[in-house]
């Protein structure tokens, strides 16, 4: 026998879409006074709930200003888990669970990532699409499509513009001249279905481009398989057109995890850490160096970056990290990556 709808009452300037079988009621854009109503939860869900996944789950229904709907989970362990941790229903397809939601996160292996997006975006939701958007430039394109088609927002999850430690490097970076980026990982075969440049290098190609802010003009780079059937360390050079340099080393067979960065400026050198939120500044002083430890409030960086897309999404706004910025440094990490891949035939 089937399960009986329950009975709701809307209030008004509410319209009701669809009440689907499982009870849960879809609920339309609505207008109260001419604005929208302040007591409104972003109805929110997940798509893939594995080891990233479910901490979007765990955060989306610990904010105030969202109701963690549903998620979309191949695993059925994992699935009840979830769903009985967090109090949501599961979802036999994105196509389901966008009938429910206003706002998901794509949390699924890159290569899946347009496979899911496309039909999310058919349904008018919203996307936190996680790091990187896909892996082709033509996959990006249809997800760009799809979004604007359906008049949905789509945000990358660079998570590092979202660390305070990219928060204070957005005001004091303002010359910069060279940088060097070290990001190193123990091997872990998640991730592995591309190479290390989309899989790591990819979050500091994203935070170089933000502080930068000019064209590229010329890319070199290295990198050998070790564990995987791709590249597992990586090296790229990338000249700006303003004269910056930036060198990113970044391996994922590592025995220690690091997240660093370093800026030279005229008169200045700064030194953070991604991973502790902590860093420091040497400026000059005559012919000296003084060293000056930077304040910075430690705060979880995806909780940060969850709160701005509900908030995104509730204002109608644009994304700190939009579709654009991360086509843009998928582009680059495609670039690097057939750059390693070509070097390695012509040796």
């Amino acid at each position: 026998m089937g399960r009986s709808r329950p009975l709701f009452f809307l209030p008004k300037g509410f319209r009701a879409v669809n009440v689907l079988p499982s009870g849960l009621v879809r609920l339309g854009r609505y207008r109260l006074d001419g604005a929208m109503s302040e007591i409104s939860k972003i109805r929110c869900g997940v798509v893939g709930t594995g080891y990233l996944g479910q901490h979007h789950a765990r955060i989306y229904a610990a904010l105030e200003n969202c109701d963690l709907v549903g998620i979309v989970e191949a695993d059925d362990a994992r699935a009840e888990e979830i769903c009985g941790k967090y109090a949501c229903e599961r979802f036999a397809s994105p196509a389901e669970l966008a009938a429910v939601c206003q706002a998901v996160s794509v949390v699924v292996p890159t290569d899946l990532h347009c496979e899911v997006a496309v039909p999310l975006l058919a349904g008018g939701c919203h996307l936190l699409i996680e790091k990187p958007l896909c892996t082709s430039l033509a996959e990006a394109e249809q997800i760009l499509a799809a979004a604007k088609k359906g008049g949905c927002i789509v945000q990358v999850g660079h998570i590092e513009h979202y660390n305070p430690v990219m928060a204070y490097l957005e005001n004091a970076v303002t010359r910069p001249q060279y940088i060097t980026a070290d990001r190193l990982a123990p091997f872990n075969p998640r991730g592995t279905e591309v190479g290390v440049v989309l899989d790591l290098m990819i979050h500091d190609i994203g935070v170089i481009l933000a502080l930068v802010r000019s064209p590229v003009a010329r890319v070199e780079a290295v990198g050998v398989n070790v564990l995987s059937g791709s590249e597992d360390i990586a090296n790229a050079r990338i000249t700006f057109e303003n004269g910056c340099v930036a060198n990113i080393n970044t391996s994922r067979v590592s025995q220690k995890k690091v997240r660093e960065i370093r800026i030279f400026q005229p008169s200045n050198y700064l030194s953070l850490d991604f991973m502790n939120q902590a860093g420091h500044f040497l400026r000059k002083e005559g012919i000296e160096l003084v060293r000056e430890e930077i304040p910075i409030e430690k705060d979880e960086p995806l909780k940060l970056e969850l709160e701005s897309f509900t908030e995104v999404v509730r204002n109608a706004g644009e994304p700190k990290v939009g579709a654009e910025l991360g086509k843009s440094a998928l582009e680059l990490a495609i670039q690097i990556t057939e750059l390693i891949r070509d070097g390695r035939r012509a040796g």
